[in-house]
């Protein structure tokens, strides 16, 4: 967009961040630093940034001992009158993990920053600054926005894989410099161990990069950590997080696959029998809050994933939980559900902030698609996953959570909703409309899907016609958990244009190539 330039972010990445993504990483493949290293404190993990509003942001490093984080901020990538920022004493308690706020900082620029560690017992030995930057979000309209996202991070097996580049499609994404990028869920597969070596069906081998925590499903807090820490193994995820700040939600795989609250495991294998989803749970949840900038998850949040990020007169971004505060997987059939699959004070409080916005777009993040079919289980009779069931009549089960929504937006005049999602290994768009419907008492809309970003993919699941979707467009394989190597890894584009207020859509695969493109315009109930 030409209203949106930037200069010296391209050489930023040609100097200070390619330098910082290149830094060695800890001995060990990120193991509990040990308290007798030599030398100076050390993040060769990079860096992150999140949750970025016009005037803030959080920054995130980890350390290879325990360590002064220290965040300076600059107008400049020569970091000459640098403004020092002292946070948090990183140790073991947080994995050697933290944050720092960035507070007052200028609407609509490009922030500099590089974080150094400092020795707690001699604050004049530092280590090696890490750089990052980051674009605060706009007060004014005319600056535009453009973010990127999609979900599925080593998923079914597959791992990071040098000799294809690795996680390369981090590298297509960051060419297209976005303001921020949004992660739709399964951000680890803490319950699919990666071996090796893995065979493709033409004869050939994938090879991963390998771990001890990745050889295993995940069940102690320590495993939760190392989950977390595999993917930033990857050159190409740690130079896309020191320039592209993210928005992150949680789905099933950080936790276990397809998981709800109260649910209990009778096997013996591979996890144990008795043992407690909500116990493992609560260590994937303590793990994702220390590798992420998540702002409810530090320690002045809420500790709520769900919440709104305002990004400017032109964007906010309405982030859900479908996963801690839905009731159990069932045939979905029943006709009254008051906890559905977001909880009713989720879904209050998510009509309560989608009348509040003035924003011109409101997207909701969802980490779970709205008509696509998603089994959970193909013995007998099955039980669902996500808010269909394949029924095709009138609302049931998670569905009259949806309904009593879509219902509010319209009655309500909430203008420009578009949901994006994740989740189902493969990329379309999905229109929605009550004139197809069983359901009527709502306007049209849009639901765009992508990833997965490095897992398998998977053929196009079935639509259920409650709320009329028409599968406008997909891309899939035609059979079940195609390797990355063979494609089919997919993230989605979204530009709304300052001047008009025009919201465009694009489908993309891993190499950047656009798929399909769908522009929206501002001020509808419905599109």
């Amino acid at each position: 967009m030409s209203h949106r330039p930037h200069p010296g972010r391209r050489s930023v990445l040609r100097g200070s961040l390619a330098a910082s993504a290149a830094l060695p990483l800890p001995a060990g493949l990120g193991a509990a630093p040990a308290f007798a290293l030599s030398g100076r404190p050390e993040a060769g993990w990079g860096v992150q940034a999140g949750d970025v509003t016009s005037d803030s942001g959080l920054i995130w490093v980890r350390s290879d001992r325990p360590a002064r984080m220290i965040v300076e901020t600059s107008a400049t990538e020569s970091f000459r009158n640098p403004r020092r920022r002292y946070g948090p004493l990183l140790g073991p308690d947080t994995d050697f993990t933290g944050t720092t706020r960035l507070h007052g900082l200028p609407p609509g620029e490009q922030i500099h920053y590089r974080v150094r560690l400092a020795d707690p017992d001699d604050p004049r030995r530092t280590g090696e600054g890490v750089a990052g930057t980051f674009r605060t979000a706009p007060v004014r309209r005319r600056q535009g926005v453009r973010f990127v996202w999609s979900g599925d991070l080593a998923g079914q097996g597959w791992g990071i894989n040098e000799s294809i580049g690795g996680y390369r499609i981090f590298d297509a994404m960051a060419k297209l410099d976005p303001d921020f990028f949004l992660c739709s869920g399964d951000n680890i597969y803490a319950d699919g161990p990666i071996a090796a070596t893995a065979a493709l069906p033409d004869g050939s081998v994938y090879r991963s990069v390998t771990s001890e925590e990745k050889s295993h499903v995940a069940v102690t807090l320590a495993d939760y950590r190392g989950n977390f820490r595999y993917n930033l193994l990857d050159p190409a995820l740690r130079r896309f997080n020191a320039q592209v700040p993210n928005i992150v939600q949680w789905d099933d795989h950080e936790v276990r696959n397809n998981w709800y609250p109260g649910e209990v495991i009778t096997s013996g294998t591979p996890y144990p029998a008795g043992t407690r989803l909500d116990d493992l749970a609560s260590r994937a949840r303590r793990a994702f809050a220390e590798y992420f900038p998540l702002s409810p998850l530090t320690a002045r949040g809420d500790g709520r994933i769900y919440r709104v990020v305002h990004h400017g007169p032109l964007l906010d971004v309405f982030v859900l939980d479908m996963r801690t505060y839905r009731d159990a997987n069932s045939p979905d059939d029943q006709t009254t559900d008051p906890q559905g699959i977001l909880g009713r004070e989720q879904l209050d409080w998510l009509k309560r902030e989608l009348a509040r916005s003035r924003a011109v777009w409101k997207v909701i993040a969802a980490d779970m698609p709205l008509g696509l079919v998603v089994p959970d289980g193909v013995e007998g009779r099955p039980n669902f996953e996500a808010v269909a069931q394949g029924d095709p009549g009138v609302p049931l089960g998670r569905e009259l959570q949806i309904a009593e929504l879509l219902r509010f937006v319209k009655h309500r005049r909430i203008t420009g909703t578009v949901w994006l999602t994740a989740d189902v290994h493969h990329t379309s768009a999905q229109h929605y409309d009550p004139s197809r419907a069983a359901f009527k008492d709502f306007e049209p809309f849009w639901e765009f899907v992508s990833g997965p970003l490095n897992a398998g993919s998977f053929p196009a699941g079935a639509l259920d016609g409650t709320f009329g979707p028409d599968r406008v467009f997909v891309k899939a394989p035609a059979r079940a958990n195609v390797s990355p190597a063979e494609g089919y890894q997919f993230f989605g584009e979204v530009d709304i244009d300052g001047d008009s207020g025009e919201l465009t859509v694009r489908l993309r695969e891993q190499d950047g190539t656009v798929l399909f493109t769908q522009v929206l315009q501002p001020g509808r109930v419905g599109q």
